[in-house]
């Protein structure tokens, strides 16, 4: 995999993502990025290019820098965030003894609520009309990422003897290659079965195939999630996400706890699955009105 800047520091440090982490190539890739544009910075601003002399007023100046070049906060916070790991790596490996990044304080970022479907709305894409092969698979990858709440790449990964149709779950690898099981609810069993049924390749591994007989690409499934939504003329996102935000979105509003769902979308901090209890407010409110004996006057 083609992850070295020539530069003995960062090129240790993706070799560690990529072999002790095991981190997707995508996220070492940007990784890399940030880490390049910081090498950069260096050598047109510092006139350097050793990632061991930076203080911290350096980093600052590079923050300032991309402020002033119109990047957006989320953007200037990941890029600290991989100076953060860079130079914490350096200092675990007793290359350097400070961490010049440590101290410096993430750009606040305003959270964007996830766009999600309705529940009437999901019945609606759900609803695809059709028996031939490519039908009833687009249906089963629909119907699989509102049941599961799964990531694309996780579900282009997936292998038909990653369902367990009699235990009624589906293994599922995620980042960091950590293994979650997930339970599959009747629905998406049925559209499942359906599907590999009438499967021309009954030998193949992949469970999603496209009309070459290979295992499908994340932009194939993307494409045709997009074709799909794209129906409603409501919906105001039309990526594969959106179902993952839909799929937490109506647990949460249905009374699911907050750390099954965690662990459900596999991740690896509840900070990042508090985003979707903002829907759950109104649902709990009137629940409030209707069972309080004095909500209402």
């Amino acid at each position: 995999m083609p992850i070295y800047l020539q530069d003995e520091q960062i090129d240790a440090f993706l070799k560690y993502l990529c072999e002790e982490r095991n981190f997707s190539f995508h996220t070492i890739r940007s990784y890399k990025v940030d880490l390049g544009q910081f090498l950069e910075y260096l050598s047109d601003r510092k006139k350097h290019r050793n990632l061991l002399l930076v203080k911290k007023e350096d980093i600052r100046d590079f923050l300032g820098y991309l402020f002033q070049y119109g990047y957006d906060r989320r953007s200037i916070a990941r890029k600290l965030s991989t100076l953060k790991s860079f130079y914490k790596f350096l200092v675990r490996k007793k290359i350097l003894t400070l961490n010049p990044a440590r101290f410096i304080k993430t750009p606040k970022i305003t959270k964007k609520l996830p766009g999600f479907l309705s529940e009437y709305q999901v019945q609606k894409i759900l609803n695809i009309q059709g028996n031939d092969e490519k039908s009833l698979r687009d249906r089963a990858i629909l119907e699989v990422l509102y049941a599961t709440g799964i990531r694309v790449s996780e579900l282009v990964g997936l292998n038909v003897t990653d369902v367990d149709f009699a235990d009624e779950t589906i293994r599922v690898q995620g980042k960091g290659n950590k293994e979650r099981i997930i339970p599959l609810g009747s629905y998406a069993q049925k559209a499942l079965k359906e599907y590999l049924a009438v499967r021309k390749d009954q030998n193949n591994s992949a469970l999603f195939l496209n009309r070459r007989g290979q295992r499908i690409s994340n932009r194939a499934v993307q494409t045709i999630v997009k074709r799909i939504i794209s129906r409603l003329p409501e919906a105001t996102k039309t990526n594969p996400h959106i179902l993952r935000h839909s799929f937490a979105t109506h647990l949460l509003d249905r009374g699911a706890d907050l750390r099954v769902v965690q662990e459900l979308l596999g991740h690896s901090s509840l900070h990042a699955t508090e985003v979707y209890t903002h829907v759950t407010v109104e649902h709990l409110k009137k629940v409030y009105d209707k069972a309080h004996p004095r909500a209402e006057c």
